[in-house]
């Protein structure tokens, strides 16, 4: 896999031996044509999809960092990283916090992949004849809508969104209007639809008859006011909109919850817990910091979902039998995860954890959406956008109906 500086006492020795690799390479890595008068830029191969980056982040804490160098590792081999969209560390953060660690990241990705970067997708070249391209978009999500709407007019026919999409139903619903008359097909990137602990608890459940799964999520926010009171504020559109709605992704996809289809919510009010609490600001935010609820389809499936923002982190999936006990468990990481996870550790040091806890996830979701552009083939249990509008349906739908259950 690509790597990049691993902390601030190796950084200044990493930009001081590259620059100089940088300059006995530049004549051999920095070619320019005799017909264009450009520089060089990576090639995708005519099974692989061109993907163009949206929003790479610091490197070590940004989503669309990781993204990348799975990319330039070979992890996703439908996928060529070509062009990297950051208008933050190529303009106003440049000289700020992150700042020369991304500096050093675009030069090792110029000069060993020739990746081209950019400030806005308006200035990367138009597709080539023939080209697939990808939009991996991994940026604010207040932003997704506008480049939507930019990835279509650079050329993409596949875009690929980070969850949840966009922060209300009418925008994703009026993204899914312009992708389909644009014809471009649209991904979500909800990897618990691909991870192995879900994936097996599904198939455990299918094969016992009477049986119930509950899908877990944990985070490790500390449980104090001053803790979870800048979670609440950072994460200001509330947990049903963002922890918990990979959860909500995987029942919209294989649980055939919609809200029309909701016939009943029963909130598990002795574990469930509400707060309001102060964040960093001041200003007071009120939001779950735990909830557990269960739900039941008109169409006779039933499933549940727990979430604690305090309760570590180790994610699973539990089957119960129609008494309640357990039969089967699968936690996220499991064994092989942890093994990986130190391999991974060691490799980037300092970079956010649960990079390496869903790194397979990642790279499988960026596989199957890269060879739908690719070569056509199906992105089997990869999130649609139709998925996306359930999940935020559903969340806005139990969020206040939760919130009366508790204050009750």
């Amino acid at each position: 896999m690509f790597s990049s500086s691993g902390s601030n006492s190796t950084s200044h020795s990493f930009r001081s031996q590259h620059a100089t690799k940088r300059s006995e390479r530049h004549t051999i890595k920095r070619t320019i044509t005799n017909k264009d008068n450009m520089t060089k830029v990576a090639t995708p191969s005519p099974n692989q999809a061109e993907v163009i980056l949206v929003g790479c982040g610091c490197p070590l804490r940004g989503m669309g960092w990781y993204h990348a160098v799975q990319m330039l590792g070979n992890e996703c081999p439908s996928a060529k990283l070509c062009y990297i969209v950051e208008p933050w560390f190529l303009g106003a953060g440049k000289s700020g916090p992150g700042g020369a660690e991304f500096a050093d990241f675009k030069c090792q990705a110029e000069d060993d992949h020739q990746v081209g970067f950019y400030t806005s997708l308006a200035d990367v070249p138009p597709v080539a004849d023939g080209v697939k391209r990808l939009a991996l978009i991994s940026g604010r999500t207040i932003d997704n809508p506008r480049l939507l709407c930019e990835a279509i007019a650079a050329g993409c026919t596949v875009i690929y969104l980070e969850k949840p999409g966009a922060t209300t139903v009418a925008e994703l619903e009026t993204m899914k209007k312009q992708a389909a008359d644009a014809q471009v097909q649209i991904c979500m990137g909800y990897n618990k639809n691909v991870c192995k602990y879900v994936r097996n608890a599904r198939e455990f459940a299918s094969s016992t008859e009477g049986s119930h799964v509950t899908f877990v999520s944990n985070n490790t926010y500390e449980n104090n006011a001053s803790s979870l009171g800048e979670c609440f504020e950072r994460n200001a559109e509330g947990m049903l909109k963002n922890m918990a709605i990979h959860e909500l992704a995987l029942l919209a996809s294989f649980y055939d919850v919609t809200v029309d289809n909701i016939e009943s919510v029963e909130v598990d009010k002795e574990y469930s817990s509400m707060q309001t609490l102060p964040g960093p600001s001041g200003k007071e935010f009120t939001d779950f910091d735990k909830v557990k609820f269960t739900i039941k389809t008109k169409t006779g499936k039933q499933v549940s979902v727990q979430a604690d923002r305090c309760g570590g982190d180790t994610s699973y999936a539990k089957v119960c039998d129609a008494d309640g006990n357990e039969m089967f468990r699968h936690c996220m990481p499991d064994d092989e995860d942890k093994a990986n996870v130190s391999v991974l550790e060691a490799k980037y040091p300092g970079a956010m954890p649960y990079f390496f806890s869903q790194d397979p996830d990642y790279a499988t979701v960026k596989e199957r959406v890269a060879k739908l552009c690719a070569t056509g083939e199906e992105a089997k249990d990869i999130a649609t956008i139709d998925i996306a509008i359930s999940a935020l349906q559903i969340a806005e739908y139990l969020t206040p109906l939760m919130q009366k259950e508790l204050e009750a």
